[in-house]
């Protein structure tokens, strides 16, 4: 990319996808509410409560909690989305509205937190049918940040050897087989959720697939 996106400006998108999210769930019914989602076993209510927890737990909380799971990160998650889980999904997204502007964080990789609400926003929409996309600004912005390191997700390693590129917008990165689709679809492929390697075409969509397949 050729402009650089200041961390305000990473914060701002990331409230605007939030915004965004919510307006959504606070359309759901209460069987909607319970569907499992893209992301392992969580339900909707679940991935809410996790976000929700991910915008209020800074650096010191944050290592205080998987210090005391002994870095069972799984475990140290678990806990932290009970503590912001409400009694009722219309609670849950009350405590979730209310952490729309926060810019609270376990670290300074803005990026990485934008990417959060980004793929767990879809992680939400996708098994619901709902039609809203986060920003292609935003998704490039968490594209580049995926395609550069393995962080909370082996996103880089997904696409090591391939070159991937976006139909909607400027992203592009890598050589090797091409990989072509919309940014949030690459996004979502990165971030290995496999649904979403059917809206990508390309040589190398194979190899991505099979990088985005849980082991047996």
């Amino acid at each position: 990319m050729t402009d650089v996106v200041t961390r305000e400006g990473l914060w701002a998108m990331a409230h605007a996808e939030r915004a965004a999210l919510a307006d959504d769930l606070a359309g759901l019914d209460d069987t909607q509410w319970t569907r499992r989602t893209l992301c392992g076993q969580w339900t909707v209510e679940e991935v809410v409560a996790h976000l929700t927890a991910a915008a209020s737990i800074g650096r010191m909380r944050w290592l205080a909690s998987v210090l005391g799971a002994r870095f069972d990160f799984d475990l140290h998650n678990s806990r932290r989305l009970a503590e912001h889980r409400g009694a009722t999904p219309a609670e849950t997204l009350a405590r979730f509205r209310a952490v729309l502007t926060s810019t609270t964080a376990a670290s300074g990789h803005t990026p990485a937190w934008l990417g959060e609400v980004v793929v767990h926003a879809q992680d939400i929409r996708r098994p619901l049918g709902l039609p809203r996309t986060p920003s292609v600004a935003a998704a490039t912005e968490v594209a580049h940040f995926f395609a550069a390191r393995d962080f909370t997700v082996r996103s880089r390693s997904a696409i090591e050897g391939l070159r991937l590129e976006a139909t909607d917008g400027p992203f592009a990165v890598g050589a090797g087989p091409s990989v072509r689709g919309t940014t949030i679809a690459l996004t979502m492929a990165m971030a290995g959720r496999l649904a979403y390697c059917d809206d990508l075409t390309g040589p190398g969509v194979c190899t991505l697939r099979a990088r985005c397949a849980p082991a047996a």
